[in-house]
Protein backbone atom coordinates (compact mmCIF):
# COMPACT_ATOMS: atom_id res chain seq x y z
CA UNK A 1 0.00 0.00 0.00
CA UNK A 2 1.01 3.61 -0.89
CA UNK A 3 1.33 6.21 1.73
CA UNK A 4 0.04 9.68 1.33
CA UNK A 5 2.32 12.63 2.31
CA UNK A 6 2.37 16.23 2.29
CA UNK A 7 4.55 18.85 0.15
CA UNK A 8 5.87 22.19 1.12
CA UNK A 9 6.98 24.76 -1.73
CA UNK A 10 10.47 23.60 -1.88
CA UNK A 11 9.10 20.21 -2.42
CA UNK A 12 6.63 21.58 -4.79
CA UNK A 13 9.02 23.48 -6.49
CA UNK A 14 11.72 20.24 -7.09
CA UNK A 15 8.07 18.49 -9.28
CA UNK A 16 7.47 21.48 -11.20
CA UNK A 17 9.66 23.33 -13.54
CA UNK A 18 7.04 26.27 -13.06
CA UNK A 19 8.41 29.49 -11.54
CA UNK A 20 6.53 32.98 -10.38
CA UNK A 21 4.30 34.21 -11.61
CA UNK A 22 3.26 30.59 -13.37
CA UNK A 23 3.78 28.57 -10.41
CA UNK A 24 0.40 27.62 -9.67
CA UNK A 25 0.58 25.58 -6.69
CA UNK A 26 1.95 26.93 -2.48
CA UNK A 27 1.32 23.51 -0.93
CA UNK A 28 0.36 20.10 -1.25
CA UNK A 29 -1.68 18.55 1.85
CA UNK A 30 -1.90 15.30 0.47
CA UNK A 31 -0.49 13.21 -2.51
CA UNK A 32 -0.92 9.24 -2.83
CA UNK A 33 1.05 8.01 -5.74
CA UNK A 34 -0.45 6.33 -8.59
CA UNK A 35 -3.72 7.91 -7.73
CA UNK A 36 -4.61 11.12 -5.84
CA UNK A 37 -3.99 14.56 -4.76
CA UNK A 38 -5.07 17.65 -2.89
CA UNK A 39 -3.02 20.86 -3.62
CA UNK A 40 -3.45 24.32 -2.20
CA UNK A 41 -3.18 27.65 -4.27
CA UNK A 42 -3.63 30.61 -1.99
CA UNK A 43 -5.13 33.36 -4.27
CA UNK A 44 -3.73 36.89 -3.56
CA UNK A 45 -4.72 40.05 -4.98
CA UNK A 46 -1.03 41.06 -5.92
CA UNK A 47 -1.35 38.26 -8.74
CA UNK A 48 -0.56 40.23 -12.08
CA UNK A 49 -4.06 39.12 -13.95
CA UNK A 50 -6.16 40.69 -10.96
CA UNK A 51 -4.59 44.16 -12.50
CA UNK A 52 -7.00 43.99 -16.06
CA UNK A 53 -9.24 40.83 -15.12
CA UNK A 54 -11.54 43.12 -13.97
CA UNK A 55 -11.01 46.17 -12.46
CA UNK A 56 -12.56 46.94 -9.33
CA UNK A 57 -14.04 42.95 -9.14
CA UNK A 58 -10.74 41.05 -9.92
CA UNK A 59 -11.61 37.33 -10.50
CA UNK A 60 -9.28 34.34 -11.33
CA UNK A 61 -9.70 33.76 -14.99
CA UNK A 62 -10.75 30.49 -15.47
CA UNK A 63 -7.85 29.26 -17.87
CA UNK A 64 -5.45 30.06 -14.99
CA UNK A 65 -8.05 27.68 -12.31
CA UNK A 66 -7.41 24.80 -14.81
CA UNK A 67 -3.25 25.30 -15.34
CA UNK A 68 -3.37 24.95 -11.17
CA UNK A 69 -4.95 21.87 -11.50
CA UNK A 70 -3.38 20.35 -14.43
CA UNK A 71 -0.49 21.62 -12.30
CA UNK A 72 -1.79 19.15 -9.52
CA UNK A 73 -1.72 16.63 -12.27
CA UNK A 74 2.02 17.35 -13.13
CA UNK A 75 2.78 16.74 -8.92
CA UNK A 76 0.63 13.70 -8.87
CA UNK A 77 2.28 12.20 -12.15
CA UNK A 78 5.94 12.82 -10.96
CA UNK A 79 5.33 11.18 -7.65
CA UNK A 80 3.87 7.89 -9.40
CA UNK A 81 6.42 7.63 -11.92
CA UNK A 82 9.08 5.07 -11.84
CA UNK A 83 12.81 5.98 -11.29
CA UNK A 84 13.06 4.68 -15.83
CA UNK A 85 10.14 7.30 -16.15
CA UNK A 86 12.69 10.57 -16.46
CA UNK A 87 10.48 12.62 -18.97
CA UNK A 88 7.96 13.17 -15.87
CA UNK A 89 9.71 16.28 -15.30
CA UNK A 90 7.74 18.21 -17.93
CA UNK A 91 4.23 17.59 -19.16
CA UNK A 92 2.59 19.37 -21.70
CA UNK A 93 -1.41 19.84 -21.57
CA UNK A 94 -2.79 18.53 -24.61
CA UNK A 95 -6.78 18.07 -23.58
CA UNK A 96 -9.02 19.24 -21.42
CA UNK A 97 -12.49 17.40 -21.17
CA UNK A 98 -15.71 18.65 -19.54
CA UNK A 99 -14.49 21.74 -18.41
CA UNK A 100 -17.12 23.61 -15.82
CA UNK A 101 -17.20 26.56 -13.91
CA UNK A 102 -19.88 27.18 -11.28
CA UNK A 103 -18.54 30.06 -9.30
CA UNK A 104 -16.17 32.78 -9.31
CA UNK A 105 -12.42 33.06 -7.90
CA UNK A 106 -11.52 36.32 -6.11
CA UNK A 107 -8.32 37.06 -4.33
CA UNK A 108 -8.42 36.38 -0.57
CA UNK A 109 -9.79 32.63 -1.55
CA UNK A 110 -7.93 29.48 -1.18
CA UNK A 111 -8.57 27.17 -4.12
CA UNK A 112 -8.07 23.34 -3.20
CA UNK A 113 -7.17 21.43 -6.34
CA UNK A 114 -8.38 17.79 -6.19
CA UNK A 115 -6.77 15.53 -9.08
CA UNK A 116 -7.49 11.89 -9.13
CA UNK A 117 -5.52 9.72 -11.86
CA UNK A 118 -7.75 7.46 -14.09
CA UNK A 119 -5.57 6.59 -16.45
CA UNK A 120 -2.03 6.68 -17.68
CA UNK A 121 -1.03 4.81 -20.91
CA UNK A 122 2.85 5.15 -22.13
CA UNK A 123 3.51 9.37 -22.39
CA UNK A 124 -0.34 9.77 -21.95
CA UNK A 125 -1.45 10.90 -17.88
CA UNK A 126 -5.93 11.38 -17.86
CA UNK A 127 -6.80 13.00 -14.62
CA UNK A 128 -10.52 13.71 -13.34
CA UNK A 129 -10.06 17.31 -11.13
CA UNK A 130 -12.04 19.80 -8.96
CA UNK A 131 -11.36 22.57 -7.54
CA UNK A 132 -12.85 24.23 -4.57
CA UNK A 133 -13.39 26.77 -1.84
CA UNK A 134 -14.53 26.28 1.04
CA UNK A 135 -15.90 22.68 0.34
CA UNK A 136 -18.17 24.17 -2.90
CA UNK A 137 -16.98 23.40 -6.33
CA UNK A 138 -15.97 25.88 -8.66
CA UNK A 139 -14.50 24.15 -11.28
CA UNK A 140 -13.96 20.38 -12.47
CA UNK A 141 -12.59 19.35 -15.50
CA UNK A 142 -10.95 16.04 -17.26
CA UNK A 143 -7.21 16.70 -18.23
CA UNK A 144 -5.02 15.14 -20.30
CA UNK A 145 -1.42 15.83 -20.58
CA UNK A 146 1.60 13.86 -22.14
CA UNK A 147 5.55 13.55 -21.60
CA UNK A 148 7.92 14.35 -24.54
CA UNK A 149 10.45 12.37 -25.13
CA UNK A 150 13.91 14.64 -25.08
CA UNK A 151 16.65 14.33 -27.58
Amino acid sequence: MTESHSLDIEGVLKRLPHRFPFLMIDRVTEVVPGKSIVAIKNVSVNEAHFVGHFPGFPVMPGVLVIEALAQAGGVLAWESATAADQSVRILYLVGIRNARFKHTVRPGDQLVLNARLTARKQALWRFDCRAEIDNKLVAEAEILMATRKEP
